[in-house]
């Protein structure tokens, strides 16, 4: 026999030791999709930049508000969501994981594992729009972010905490001076970000490869968003970036994050908000173009002491067409940013490398953080060959010159010379300083390009055999005084003999 009492006590207890968990849902339908955007009826609660879910996993988000609908840009691929399926509200504001876990790895916007290493478990994420840090918790930029560049830090130097745009035509060498400065952060503390943004998969193996090759890649993150991801991943790419980068510029460190490039993010953003029926204006592109570059890179900062004196230092590329820097875009982000490295097709084509156009270009910060021993040497050097490219023109028409014209001629061929540089060859400051000092002294003047590249190497190897205390002196933020300049260069004409 069944002991009912005992069967129906035992239920009772199960029953009230069982505690019911209701969770409230705010489901909708999907009324229409359209190339990675779609229509969802209801959700009157939704918020901008929410993320929501689709019944089979599908990620989206939020970016209009209807009065009876709000208008979602997908995350994921949105083959397998159709009109009239379920989504729903996730109550969560997009974010992106943060912390060391992901140093040395490879992640999309929303934090997912693109390399082939284990899965990460990072325990801190944080929203991908924040509201940049006010004017009154920032501080001058005064460090220098040295590029090992010797054409950008003597004459567009950038600072810890500055914006610097990186502009010009397709295949001009843009991403191999950002891979350089990256490169160039070796060892020195600077954790690095490299966003890339609507680019081929193989060009971002590429950078990949280079990292891992010079060793940079342990103290790099890099974040991307390929030509074959969603327009709303690569839209949301830059602000993830920045996020991670904020992560560590509060806790006192200094990041380098580059954009590489906004032309890509400014297209997928036209690109949903077409889709999205918002008002096009210049050049079909939303009136808001403006405002999304903007709330980017004012997060790029110094912050102060009291809040940890981390810096956060912005790269953005930006790729022109024909060499017209007055379309939109690139006039819109110049405005923004700190100064420009503009590189010329017509100095790539002659094989001049970096092809940087020193007149277009120019740092309105980095020049309080230069190291004292640039302006001593560099000063001189930038004024004279400005003068040395008007004489230059006027050669072309085959006019007698007199000497001191002609001898201006070779000293600023020379000194052209002295600013080429191939990828993956950084100098450290001192070094630079040294061939500088060479230059300025026309110790290269009247040699042939092979001639002159042999001539730096001797003077290279003669400053780092017998030069230390003055290379402390440069790193330490000393000038070099006439005596130290007089010492090197009879030294360095010894060794040219």
């Amino acid at each position: 026999m069944i002991d009912t009492k005992k069967t129906f006590a035992a239920i009772d207890k199960s029953i009230d030791e069982t505690k019911g968990i209701l969770k409230k849902e705010e489901v909708s339908t999907v009324r229409s999709i359209a190339a990675g955007t779609a229509i969802v009826t209801g959700l009157k609660n939704a918020e901008i930049d929410e993320l929501l879910e689709f019944s089979n996993g599908v990620l989206g988000m939020v970016q209009t508000l209807n009065e009876d609908s709000v208008g979602v840009v997908f995350l994921d691929n949105p083959e397998k969501v159709k009109a009239g399926e379920r989504v729903r509200r996730t109550g969560r504001v997009l974010d992106v994981p943060v912390g060391t876990e992901l140093l040395g790895r490879v992640i999309n916007p929303v934090g997912r594992v693109l390399d082939n290493k284990a899965q990460m478990e990072c325990h801190e994420r944080r929203k991908i729009e924040v509201e940049a840090v006010s004017i009154m918790d920032r501080e001058p930029v005064e460090v220098p972010l040295q590029t090992g560049i010797k054409a950008i830090d003597s004459f567009a130097p950038i600072g810890r905490g500055q914006r610097e745009l990186i502009l010009g035509d397709r295949q001009t060498g843009k991403t191999a001076i950002a891979l350089d400065t990256i490169i160039n952060q070796k060892g020195n503390g600077v954790i690095c970000i490299y966003c890339a943004i609507g680019q081929r998969n193989s060009a971002i193996a590429g950078v990949i490869a280079d990292l891992e090759k010079y060793g940079v890649m342990p103290q790099t993150i890099v974040v991307s968003a390929a030509a074959d991801d969603e327009a709303g991943m690569q839209f949301i790419a830059p602000y993830a970036a920045t996020s991670i980068g904020e992560y560590f510029m509060q806790q006192g460190r200094d990041v380098l994050v580059v954009y590489d490039d906004l032309t890509n993010h400014a297209r997928a953003y036209r690109q949903m908000s077409l889709l999205l029926r918002r008002p096009p204006g210049r050049e079909a592109f939303p009136g808001d173009i403006f405002y999304i570059h903007s709330r980017l890179l004012e997060r790029a900062t110094n912050l102060s002491q009291e809040l940890g004196g981390g810096s956060l230092t912005a790269l953005p590329i930006v790729s022109t067409e024909a060499g017209n820097i007055s379309a939109y875009i690139p006039t819109n982000i110049i405005s923004i940013t700190d100064g420009q490295i503009y590189l010329s097709a017509q100095m790539f084509q002659k094989g001049l490398m970096p092809a940087m156009d020193i007149g277009r270009s120019v740092s309105r910060v980095g020049g309080d953080a230069q190291l004292p021993a640039y302006k001593s040497v560099v000063g001189p050097l930038k004024l004279f060959y400005a003068q040395f490219e008007e004489l230059e023109s006027f050669t072309k028409f085959g006019t007698q010159l007199d000497a001191d014209t002609q001898k201006r001629i070779e000293r600023g061929q020379a000194i052209r010379l002295v600013l080429e540089q191939r990828q993956f060859q950084t100098l450290s400051a001192p070094e630079q300083i040294a061939v500088f000092v060479a230059a300025n002294n026309g110790l290269f003047d009247g040699m042939a390009a092979p001639e002159n590249k042999k001539s730096q190497e001797i003077v290279l190897e003669t400053f780092r055999l017998r030069f230390h205390k003055s290379a402390d002196k440069i790193l330490q933020r000393q000038k070099l005084t006439p005596k130290d300049i007089e010492t090197m260069v009879e030294t360095f004409k010894k060794a040219l003999q």
